[in-house]
């Protein structure tokens, strides 16, 4: 079959979707310096500097991409209807949203660049690359000593206190959602689209997400996905950014025997074995950092 993809360009930057789409709109925004073109959530992302170098991430539903079967109009509904999260659970640890606006079918929300790197650099570097080659991000952010790793995940771990202070439950949260800034050794969540807020029930069967990481009631239809569910999720995380990811071996973990059990139990698969909120599991946490040789958190 004769592939009917077409290429768009934009400056220097060319990408390629299933179908002719207007970009015109963007140059409001700046020059276009980088483009993710590969998400399978519909959408489509720019860096974009302005005439003065401030630079922004915009992320764009309303294009065919190559990677989402489904109607743009469904990733435009999608987009839509998680700004309000972004606006709710502003946090240092979470991306800052600047602006949001309809353009012709689509939808665009503009938000503050972080320089930072993706912990899950499937564009670039897909498994199993992204664990063995020195330049995955990746790969260099588990070279780092175990204490700039538990600063990270303790930021990934107040956000999410705070968003289950907030009454949402976190969905679809990976090392995809994580960036992480080499230079001054910051991380910031990227991708909240798909948190809902509670109650939520599992009307899917697979919800979205990355299997790595999420929990048995996130593939049972019907099942609730609470702060049960979100410290399942934080244990996970745990795991791929100290351990073996799904080898939760003792010999593959880095932090220590103590902080080790509490992950342990926060990724049991009997949801009655974890811990009842991530509140609680981060109590756990941090008093076992604490009480752990060199204090290393």
């Amino acid at each position: 079959m004769k592939n009917s993809n077409v290429t768009i360009k934009m400056g220097d930057v060319t990408f390629d979707l299933r179908e002719v789409h207007n970009f015109e709109w963007i140059q409001d925004e700046g020059r276009v310096f980088q483009v993710f073109s590969q998400q399978d959530s519909g959408n489509i992302s720019f860096g974009v500097e302005s005439a003065d170098g401030t630079r922004k991430f915009i992320k764009y539903a309303g294009a065919r991409t190559l990677e989402f079967n489904g109607e743009p109009g469904d990733a435009v509904n999608r987009l839509k209807k998680g700004i309000h999260l972004y606006e709710e659970l502003s946090h240092l640890s979470l991306i800052k949203l600047l602006n949001h606006y309809p353009v012709g079918s689509g939808y665009a929300a503009v938000f503050e660049w972080f320089a930072g790197e993706n912990l899950h650099p499937h564009e670039t570097y897909p498994p199993p690359a992204k664990y063995t080659h020195p330049d995955s991000p990746y790969f260099r952010f588990r070279q780092l000593p175990v204490e700039l790793r538990l600063q990270s995940l303790n930021d990934i771990f107040d956000f999410h206190v705070f968003v289950e202070q907030n009454n949402v439950v976190a969905v679809d949260f990976y090392d995809g959602s994580i960036l992480y800034d080499f230079i001054h050794h910051k991380v910031r969540v990227c991708d909240i689209d798909m948190y809902q807020r509670k109650p939520f029930y599992n009307s899917m069967g697979r919800l979205w997400g990355s299997s790595r990481f999420m929990s048995p009631e996130e593939f049972e239809r019907g099942a609730v996905i609470d702060s049960v569910t979100n410290v399942f999720n934080m244990g996970a995380i745990a795991f791929g950014l100290l351990g073996g990811e799904l080898d939760r071996s003792v010999d593959r973990w880095d932090a220590g025997e103590a902080l080790h059990k509490i992950a342990v139990k926060a990724v049991s698969p009997n949801r009655d074995e974890r811990y009842k909120s991530v509140a609680e599991f981060v109590s756990f946490w941090r008093e076992a950092c604490h009480m752990s040789e060199g204090n290393i958190c």
